[in-house]
């Protein structure tokens, strides 16, 4: 590579100019395949010859490459560094949808510039009338491939940085606490019922949904809790690991770690501490019914229970940790804790979470008190 490096330099036609300013970048130009001169610009001096290299000594491999190879490759190594299968899962079935279809699909990667990039791009979004979301779920694939091609150095760049979706986006209905929260009517009816259910069948299950609201977990970090987990003196939970379902093999499993792969400590408020008290100790899991762990599926058959019983659409179990979010935030908790209990790295996740937890009457009287 440095002898590559020292080869470009001597046989490089332009310029290779420092950073006019503090924070700016190297750069220099070069001639594509069609003869167009380019810019192309990096950190440092170093970075700046990685690109070039590639472009001056492209080798046999990437002469043959194509769109799909790199996505078979790429899709390789990031089995490698994931510990979802359902991930992967998930890429080959957006590919098979999105890309397999695609001009690009059997086309050498050195034939697909960012014109033709942008162009397959905006048709799938109008043709499959994708929601900005789902856009972004399927940009992941293109965004992962060029990036490792640069790292390869098949590629200078990644062409998916200068890509622009030209066509609308398909438009969602915006949501609002009536579908995304219990609210604090609904949640005093849900605790009658839950209590009403677990006096009758002594199932933890329905303590698990009740104390759930204090907890604000996800509900596969809910049902993989252990009694280890329970930190008394602090009044802590400890969050390591949740329920995964494992789509290549159709089975529930428990994974040593937390969907950010991140562990954190969640407080217990005191009538959390009272509930737990509640559960009979029936092995190392919390959350235990006939003598086995409870899973994901038991608590959404409770919240289908609930609104069989109230003649309500049913809300989900995600729906139990929006709830436990603005109800903190209606009630004056900081933006920045709630986001620590939640687990979230970026503030922008946790906002996502806030909604009116508050009836009508509620928000009304709320008002109508900070306008008077």
């Amino acid at each position: 590579m440095a002898t590559r490096k020292e080869q470009v330099l001597k046989i490089h036609p332009y310029a290779i100019t420092p950073p006019a300013a503090e924070n700016g970048r190297w750069q220099t130009f070069y001639k594509d395949a069609a003869g167009k001169r380019k810019n192309i610009k990096a950190q440092t001096k170093e970075e700046l010859l990685d690109k070039l290299v590639p472009i001056y000594f492209a080798n046999t491999h990437l002469d043959k490459l194509t769109f799909y190879g790199l996505y078979e490759e790429w899709l390789e190594y990031k089995a490698t560094v994931t510990n979802s299968p359902n991930t992967i899962k998930r890429h080959r079935q957006h590919y098979s949808k999105y890309f397999e279809p695609s001009a690009m699909h059997g086309m050498k990667i050195k034939r697909i510039d960012e014109l033709l990039l942008e162009k397959e791009c905006n048709r799938i979004v109008k043709e499959f009338n994708l929601t900005r979301k789902e856009w972004y779920n399927a940009r992941t694939i293109l965004n992962g491939m060029y990036e490792y091609a640069v790292r390869r150095k098949y590629l200078a760049e990644n062409p998916m940085e200068k890509v622009q979706i030209l066509v609308k986006f398909k438009q969602v209905v915006k949501k609002t606490g009536k579908t995304e929260t219990f609210n604090t009517e609904e949640l005093a009816d849900m605790n009658t019922f839950l209590e009403k259910m677990y006096e009758e069948e002594t199932d933890a299950s329905y303590l698990a949904v009740k104390i759930n609201f204090l907890l604000g977990l996800r509900v596969g970090e809910l049902v993989a809790l252990k009694w280890s987990d329970w930190l008394e003196e602090s009044n802590q939970l400890h969050i390591v690991r949740e329920e995964i379902r494992d789509q290549t093999k159709n089975r529930f499993e428990i994974a040593e770690h937390t969907k950010t792969n991140q562990d954190r400590f969640v407080l217990l408020v005191p009538k959390a501490v009272e509930l737990l008290k509640r559960i009979e100790k029936q092995g190392e899991y919390i959350f235990m019914r006939n003598g086995e762990r409870i899973t994901a599926n038991r608590i959404a058959v409770i919240l289908r229970q609930f609104a069989r019983y109230e003649g309500m659409p049913v809300k989900s179990s995600h729906k139990m940790r929006k709830t436990y979010a603005s109800t903190l935030n209606a009630n004056g908790v900081p933006l920045d804790f709630i986001r620590e209990m939640l687990g979230h790295n970026n503030l922008n996740t946790t906002l996502g979470y806030i909604y009116n937890p508050l009836t009508e009457n509620q928000t009304y009287d709320l008002m109508t008190k900070a306008l008077q």
